[in-house]
């Protein structure tokens, strides 16, 4: 049932007349009367007794009149909560990150943004690129933040550019490779980021180590770094100033430094929703000023 029909209902109740309903109404008494056989046929029961006199509320139509009055309230209040929030930021906003950004870059930005838009409720999912990636493809998060050169042709925004370091508490320069023993420590991440220190470990024409040790985390391969256990390749957004070890910047053949490109992914219709485009604009202020 309409919210006029309802209208309709409270009004005749009111005017007890269908003359003096009609002109409230701003519709002819003939109209007024076959709206009113439509919602009796759709309650299947009679709402008003008709006499010279006026009409008058059944025992029925008093029920449904009650009905209608606690419906209108209800929506009167619900329009003006609305209208009142037409310029606040709120709703469910859905995040994917890849772990690097997830753990040292978004910090900083979702304080910003939870703090500028309390009523929005977040939901974050980190994991590694090409798994955040497939969640943007399949439509399970508004927007999303990965590593490396993403095949996207939707909302696309370059945030950074990460330097790649070959870093250890003990050797200076790379030729000590050559002698080195102790083991090579990796974190597990992206195939794509392991294909790119295979292919300048291999065009350094490097020692190529003789032990590695796995492990699962970016932290817990720098805290091996640091305790001399073993040398590692980290991104630089990862390194501190109170990170004791030495660094060497990778570089390509043609010695420009190997880096990790870091974006801002959406689907341009996710746009549409406030809470989305206002992390957007947050981002590309931090970015622009």
């Amino acid at each position: 049932m309409k919210l006029s029909d309802l209208e309709l209902i409270t009004v005749l109740s009111a005017e007890a007349s269908m003359r003096r309903a009609s002109e409230k109404l701003f519709i002819s008494q003939s109209a007024l009367s076959q709206r009113l056989m439509t919602i009796e046929r759709e309650w299947n029961t009679q709402l008003f007794v008709r006499s010279k006199r006026g009409v008058t509320l059944t025992a029925e139509g008093e029920a449904i009149e009650k009905f209608a009055q606690d419906t209108l309230e209800r929506a009167s209040e619900l329009r003006a909560k609305l209208e009142a929030n037409e310029s606040e930021i709120y709703g469910s906003f859905q995040l994917a990150v890849s772990s690097v950004n997830g753990q040292y870059w978004l910090p900083n930005v979702l304080k910003a943004f939870v703090e500028s838009y309390p009523l929005v409720k977040i939901s974050l999912t980190t994991g590694w690129s090409s798994g955040i990636l497939d969640q943007l493809y399949h439509s399970e998060c508004h927007a999303a933040i990965v590593r490396g050169n993403p095949n996207w042709a939707g909302g696309k925004l370059h945030l950074f550019s990460d330097p790649l370091q070959f870093v250890d508490s003990k050797m200076t320069d790379l030729r000590d490779l050559q002698t080195e023993e102790r083991p090579y420590i990796q974190f597990r991440s992206d195939s794509s980021y392991d294909q790119v220190i295979q292919n300048w470990w291999r065009s350094r024409n490097l020692r190529l180590p003789s032990r590695t040790i796995m492990v699962d985390q970016i932290e817990t391969c720098k805290q091996m770094v640091t305790h001399g256990i073993g040398y590692a390749v980290l991104p630089s957004i990862s390194l501190t100033n109170q990170d004791r070890v030495h660094r060497i910047p990778l570089l390509d053949q043609q010695g420009a430094p190997l880096v990790r490109e870091n974006w801002l992914l959406y689907d341009k219709e996710a746009l549409k929703l406030k809470q989305v485009r206002a992390f957007i604009d947050l981002v590309r202020h931090r970015l622009f000023t």
